[in-house]
């Protein structure tokens, strides 16, 4: 991500994640796990959604398990800086399987992608620069998400990855009613935390070896969140880079030239960490 580097400088798109904790013990929190509520029977429904924030169109993807009828919690999924496409759909389809309605989130309208570092860049800065359009595209995504008979509108949270993590950690920081937000290796730079705003939960993945973010940026984080006595848990998963989620990391890191990698490791233990984290919330 050439454009990249830069644009982490200001308010940046991506970075990976985990370890260090705030106030909260990893051990007692590991017992629990949110798949106690897994139907026996699924059987996906997925669709392209479209909708409205003022006069932009989004199209996003919702998947939910059609063979319940029961109400359960709704999962935002935000996408990396590359925009809504096949690997962020298949996190939507991991979290249906756990028995979520999960919609994957278009951030750019009109289910636009960015194949590219460059063109990434121009697409994610639009929002590092113009906080309100954060929340606005966020809130745009949460209202749709609150539309289907499925989801219970007072059980819901946002997951983001990379560009998408920097997303969701705003939107809460800025006030959408979200029982918890999950960060995997966003971005941390962003809008000064409130506590008459920030009501969600926070869980930040982020990875040892990230190259994006620096030491003094997860320092102001904390000491922001910590200010306010924001309920947060800090993970850090030793040799994980930027972008350590994503299966296809590796090749599109030796395509661009970009220091991220795929590692399974902090994978499974930062989705582990997310499902600990929904069973706590809701």
């Amino acid at each position: 991500m050439k454009g990249q580097t830069l644009l982490l400088t200001c308010l940046v798109a991506a970075v990976t994640g985990f370890t260090a904790c705030n106030n909260q013990s990893a051990s007692k929190e590991a017992a629990a796990d949110s798949t106690a509520a897994i139907p026996a029977a699924i059987k996906l429904k997925e669709e392209a959604v479209t909708y409205k924030d003022d006069t932009t169109t989004l199209i996003g993807f919702v998947v939910y398990n059609e063979a319940s009828d029961a109400k359960r919690p709704g999962v935002l999924v935000v996408p990396e800086w590359w925009g809504l496409n096949d690997y962020t759909k298949s996190r939507a389809r991991q979290l249906a399987e756990l028995g979520y309605v999960a919609l994957a989130v278009d951030m750019y309208g009109n289910g636009k992608q960015a194949p590219t570092p460059d063109e990434a860049g121009k697409a994610a800065g639009v929002f590092y620069n113009n906080p309100a359009l954060i929340k606005s595209r966020v809130a745009a995504a949460l209202a749709e998400l609150k539309t289907f008979s499925q989801t219970d509108t007072g059980r819901v949270a946002a997951i983001g990855y990379c560009f998408g993590g920097a997303m969701v950690l705003n939107a809460a920081k800025m006030g959408l009613p979200f029982n918890g937000v999950v960060s995997f290796h966003g971005s941390l730079a962003g809008v000064n935390p409130n506590k008459d705003l920030l009501k969600a939960k926070i869980l930040v993945c982020h990875g040892g070896d990230d190259k994006f973010i620096s030491a003094q940026e997860e320092a102001q984080f904390r000491k922001g969140l910590d200010s306010i006595g924001a309920d947060y848990t800090f993970k850090t998963y030793a040799g994980a880079t930027h972008a350590f989620s994503n299966p296809e990391a590796t090749a599109i890191g030796k395509k661009f030239n970009l220091p991220i990698s795929y590692n399974a490791a902090a994978d499974s233990a930062s989705w582990q960490d997310m499902r600990t984290f929904f069973a706590r919330i809701f």
